[in-house]
């Protein structure tokens, strides 16, 4: 097998940044740029990993129960094997795999930052939030959040070199279609914590209580499922809100959709965001991670302070209440996506950052 670049992912479950890893692929030269896909976990999940055998990119698997050192192993003798000119870890737990098994071996090793860095850091723990924090030396970020964190934070432990590519979307898929008579309000996003769902029942629940009429569409999956589908019973508004569980039909769900709502705690570069933008729908969103630099306030949609239940609430009955002013936004929106949003730019400036780190891509 040849391999010029070689990315080193998690997994490859139905997620942000396991669809960013395959439009990036997708929309590389791959007879030219030979990718190949490295999985470092064992999830049996592989949503993403048909699509990109479909596409002739070779995915394999490092271990189904190996020890990380049993992995690390086997991913330096693929390295050896294979001579991959880049090394791009895709997953910011996978940094420091990346980094080790690209020494002596002719390969550039690139790192990433997919979401928020200090909570990236957190989550993979002391040692490891660490060592992937601080290597590779080059890491792309998808947030510029992301990287004003890691700036503030000890210069030890960020990488001494960083690229800010924030995500894209497929402008070809995901088109703007006309605004249904009513519609529903759609949220996407895992039902964990972090997504701060709970925000959403709150302001439904006032919504309601006012006499406004309404319906929310959440789509995906998650462990808090259960408490949010009580919290909705205990509101008395279960029978407005319609849990989904994962879907692969965001764009169809976006096109019978009046608005989106997004309201979570901290975020990298929600694709949601951008999904719905290019569809042609406002949004409204709390002022998590590159939120305030997606969405232009007052044009493209309402970017709303994290804490400010009133605020969250009064920007949705706005645009339920004006439904003409969500269409401008929409239409703003995707002017926006058009100019800001594109694999293209995905792709290009991806490689200039590997270009950056020394390699030639002739």
């Amino acid at each position: 097998m040849k391999c010029r670049l070689l990315y080193l992912v998690g997994q490859l479950r139905l997620g942000g940044l396991e669809r960013q890893l395959v439009c990036l692929i997708r929309t590389m030269d791959r007879g030219r740029y030979k990718p190949a896909v490295a999985v470092w976990g064992n999830s049996p999940d592989d949503h993403y990993a048909r699509e990109l055998r479909t596409l002739g990119v070779p995915v394999i698997r490092l271990g189904e129960s190996m020890t990380r050192s049993a992995k690390l192993r086997a991913l330096c003798s693929m390295v050896s094997s294979v001579r991959p000119e880049v090394i791009h870890s895709y997953t910011f737990y996978t940094n420091i795999a990346a980094w080790w098994a690209a020494q002596g071996r002719g390969a550039i090793p690139i790192g990433s930052v997919r979401s928020n860095f200090t909570r990236d850091r957190r989550e993979a723990g002391q040692i490891l939030g660490r060592l992937c924090g601080r290597w590779p030396s080059g890491q792309v970020y998808n947030s510029l959040n992301a990287e004003q964190e890691a700036r503030r934070s000890a210069m030890i432990y960020r990488p001494r070199r960083i690229y800010v590519v924030t995500n894209g979307v497929d402008l070809d898929q995901y088109v703007p279609r006309p605004h249904p008579e009513r519609g529903y309000i759609l949220a996407v996003g895992s039902l964990s914590a972090v997504k701060r769902w709970d925000r959403l029942i709150r302001a439904v629940g006032f919504l309601a209580s006012k006499g406004l009429c309404l319906e929310i569409f959440l789509a995906g999956s998650g462990p808090l499922r259960g408490e949010l589908e009580a919290m909705a019973r205990s509101l008395h508004v279960d029978h407005l809100i319609r849990f989904l569980g994962a879907r692969h039909d965001i764009p169809d769900l976006l096109a019978d959709a009046a608005f989106l709502v997004h309201t979570a705690e901290s975020e990298g570069c929600p694709n949601v965001i951008m999904e719905a933008m290019a569809c042609g729908r406002a949004v409204v969103a709390t002022d998590a991670g590159d939120i305030s630099y997606l969405v232009d306030e007052g044009k493209t949609g309402f970017v709303v302070p994290r804490e400010d239940a009133n605020t969250l609430t009064g920007r949705i009955a706005t645009l339920l209440e004006d439904r003409e002013l969500s269409r401008r936004m929409g239409a703003a929106g995707r002017i926006k996506a058009e100019q800001a949003f594109g694999l293209n730019r995905l792709r290009s400036e991806t490689f200039a950052a590997y270009r950056a780190e020394g390699w030639d891509d002739k």
